[in-house]
């Protein structure tokens, strides 16, 4: 009797706190806001091509700066995508034609630069060549606000670390 009444408090319990647990959000997949149409470049036919096909994942500078030499893991990719401005798109789900001056304005002003896929992956998108980068050398900001809220072809070295994916650009100038 005392086991079954005991058995009987637990499940009660168990069953008013998964009850008081807040529901989560259902996962999202896909572009956020896939209203906000952009007008310039199709996933078919991109725009422009942004950065030169590597050969080697990284550059000289890159492996010289890498812990003992060794950079970590990175794959040459070319990838069709949207330049969004990454602060905006992922706090406020903002991307195409009607966020572009925005965006232009972000990314100009330092924010960071993401490639938004057909599926909804994002990239964020830097220069590869390390010391140039380090130096100031090289440039991401003008040729992404050239292309905000374009579909372009971004070829570079892919990486990714716990989730965060990023795509480092070759052939960037200043």
């Amino acid at each position: 009797m005392k086991k079954k009444i005991l058995l009987s408090c637990v499940a009660a319990i168990a069953a008013f706190t998964l009850l008081a647990q807040e529901k989560k959000a259902p996962a999202r997949g896909g572009i956020l806001h896939p209203e906000m149409a952009v007008e310039n470049g199709t996933y078919d036919k991109p725009m422009a091509v942004i950065g030169t096909k590597p050969t080697e994942p990284w550059t000289a500078t890159t492996i010289a700066a890498g812990v003992d030499k060794k950079p970590e893991p990175g794959r040459p990719v070319s990838v069709v995508g949207e330049i969004v401005d990454f602060s905006c798109y992922i706090q406020l789900g903002k991307h195409g034609e009607k966020h572009r001056s925005c965006g232009q304005k972000c990314v100009q002003n330092g924010q960071p630069i993401g490639l938004l896929t057909r599926t909804g992956t994002l990239y964020m998108l830097m220069p590869e060549e390390h010391d140039p980068r380090r130096d100031g050398g090289v440039d991401a900001r003008v040729s992404a606000s050239d292309h905000m809220g374009h579909i372009v072809e971004v070829n570079g070295t892919e990486a990714s670390v716990n989730g965060y994916r990023a795509i480092y650009v070759q052939g960037l100038k200043k």
